[in-house]
């Protein structure tokens, strides 16, 4: 069947359910009546089959079984689908909330923001009526008292005229249509931030509530209800546990309860339970949210205080950026008090689907199931099993996760919201909290607890066998698909509001000491440098060696530049040298001697003196 035709199918399957219900008095949504289609689908005991074309008979059984539950209204079962189903499409996370809060404001503003910047007023009368459609604009936008009162129109004109004055339209007319939007709201922000200065200083702020001190009563008041609301429903759980604990010990008093969907009820109020927490985690950041901006606003207070003074004149260049951040702040308060009423109405509405357990099990009856019986809390269950861990040494192809050992322990995305696999997979249905103390196992990149050491032996044994017992478990109790995040087995039943975190896997961060060494450039690099991807490229570089082959070189020298050239030499440069002969030898000049005789004189008259050479000749030294 093509998929436009099954389409088709689909929608009149749905359309015929939502008036056969409407016929018995039960008014259903198309989201409550297309989950319940797949639900009956997934259920084998329907006898439907997944991969096979539906025939009329095939319909009108199908419709048949839809409107049976859809008209149910003491199952449990149905009222946990209706929760879900309403959840989904009434809850948001915190930033997508803002946004498509802030999304709306725009939207409801669009036609004021268009009579103001189309406007083409040339008289003083139209010039006058359009400033006060930007006094109005200016109130609308910022929330603070109703363009209606007098009081309030004056008061957000005389602040208006001290920055923007009624003889500046002209210049305003003449700006593109995006600087005037731009401006009008620069001109919101600063008139706003005046007013709340004003306010603080007990000269004005007529119509503008004190968010800070309402959001300081009603989150203690919404969170007051919620924790009470909260602890209801565990100890709810925690009998109905109980109950089913002894009834798995007893199997004649299992027959007796089956009636009852004991089970079903157990999933509806964990279901509750599961929503309540979320619900008190988004009040619990507004309450961190609006202490910080409390304490913002009283520090931009005081600054401008310090400013201003008592002085006549205040550059604008300091005070209207405190007045913007003023009036930011005040926009975060209306944001703050908006979601924290959309939660409150929220909780509220979510109280009518429990409506079944004071039918099935009024006071008296658990009383008599409870007789003889120890209602244990979810703690004291984790307390029992505390000491009692698993040894990781036991397991060699598995790994397990330990508080001590792994950084984000406790951010990891846990399978079944926490809830111990083994006891839910053996027990065919019961809910006992896993105690992630005794260690977490790792299996194909998924989390699993686990409620005592015996319990996690058993399913690491064969952890396929038990996952497959779980996904059976849930295709005939539908509600369990959302309860337990089954929705990676069932793609065609993810709620919106969890599309996004479906593929969003926390990877465990384990602490160990580790030291690692890497050879810089291990492979020699195989980069040509040459290569040329692109192919025109490539053309250039062949079209100009062809045009080279046709060109002459030509050389050309000035008179400047003549006889100079680039001039190179090489030298050896010096070094030691030494020589050494094969013998010693010496030689010894004899020393000179001469003697003169007849130098005295003698018996002749004159002195005849006669030399003698002494000197010994070289032989004999």
């Amino acid at each position: 069947m093509p998929p436009t035709q099954a389409e088709s199918v689909i929608k009149n399957i749905i359309r015929e359910i939502g008036q056969e219900c409407a016929a018995h008095g039960e008014i259903v949504s198309e989201t409550l009546v297309a989950f319940m289609v797949k639900a009956v689908v997934l259920d084998p005991s329907n006898g439907f089959n997944m991969d096979r074309t539906l025939i009329k008979s095939d319909v009108q059984k199908l419709v048949k079984h839809c409107v049976t539950r859809l008209l149910d209204n003491k199952n449990p079962s149905l009222d946990t689908i209706k929760m879900q189903v309403y959840f989904d499409m009434n809850y948001t996370s915190r930033e997508e909330f803002l946004e498509e809060h802030h999304r709306v404001l725009e939207s409801r503003l669009g036609s004021v923001m268009r009579e103001i910047t189309d406007n083409r007023a040339c008289a003083r009368e139209e010039l006058e009526s359009l400033y006060r459609k930007i006094v109005s604009y200016v109130l609308l936008r910022s929330g603070l008292g109703s363009p209606t009162d007098i009081k309030i129109v004056r008061e957000a004109t005389a602040a208006l005229q001290s920055v923007f004055p009624q003889a500046e339209l002209g210049t305003f007319l003449t700006l593109s249509k995006k600087d005037k939007e731009r401006q009008l709201k620069e001109l919101t922000m600063i008139v706003t931030g005046i007013r709340l200065f004003n306010r603080d200083c007990g000269k004005g702020g007529e119509g503008i509530d004190d968010l800070p001190a309402i959001l300081h009563e009603a989150i203690p008041a919404t969170t007051q209800h919620i924790d009470s609301q909260l602890q209801i429903a565990q100890e709810q759980a925690y009998r109905y546990t109980a109950i089913l604990e002894k009834v798995r010990q007893n199997p004649l008093m299992s027959v007796q309860l089956q009636p009852y969907m004991l089970k079903e009820a157990l999933y509806n109020v964990r279901q509750y339970e599961i929503f309540l927490q979320i619900i008190l985690s988004d009040i619990i950041t507004c309450a961190q949210e609006v202490e910080m901006m409390i304490k913002k606003l009283g520090a931009q207070l005081e600054q401008l205080k310090m400013i201003v003074k008592s002085k006549t004149a205040v550059p604008t260049s300091q005070v209207f950026p405190i007045f913007i951040a003023l009036s930011n702040l005040w926009t975060s308060f209306q944001d703050e008090t908006v979601l924290i009423s959309v939660l409150s109405n929220l909780t509220s509405h979510l109280e009518a689907f429990l409506g079944a357990h004071e039918l099935l099990f009024p006071e008296k009856v658990l009383r008599g199931l409870l007789d003889g019986v120890t209602v244990k809390t979810d703690v004291f269950r984790m307390r029992e099993q505390m000491e009692d861990r698993v040894n990781a040494e036991d397991f060699r192809k598995l790994e397990w996760l330990f508080p001590e050992t792994t950084a984000n322990f406790d951010k990891l995305l846990l399978q079944y919201r926490g809830f111990c696999a083994y006891t839910f997979a053996t027990t065919d249905g019961l809910l006992l909290p896993g105690n992630s103390a005794i260690g977490i196992l790792k299996y194909k990149d998924k989390y699993y607890t686990f409620n005592s050491r015996d319990a996690a032996y058993s399913f690491a044994e064969n952890p396929e066998n038990y996952i497959n017992l779980i996904t059976e478990k849930a295709k005939k109790n539908a509600e369990l698909i959302q309860l337990l995040e089954l929705h990676q087995q069932f793609e065609t039943l993810i709620p919106y509001s969890q599309v996004k975190d479906v593929d969003k896997h926390i990877k465990p961060i384990t602490k160990c000491e580790s030291g690692t060494q890497t050879d810089t450039h291990i492979l020699p690099p195989t980069i040509v440098r040459s290569y040329e991807w692109n192919e025109w490229e490539l053309r250039r570089k062949a079209i100009k060696l062809a045009n080279l082959r046709q060109k002459v070189t030509h050389s050309v020298q000035t008179d400047l530049s003549h006889m100079r050239r680039e001039n190179g030499s090489q030298v050896y440069s010096s070094k030691d040298a030494s020589t050494q002969s094969m013998k010693e030898g010496s030689t010894r000049v004899p020393r000179p001697q001469v003697y003169i005789a007849g130098l005295r004189g003698g018996r002749a008259k004159t002195t005849c003196g006669v030399k003698v050479n002494l000197t010994r000749a070289i032989d004999e030294t």
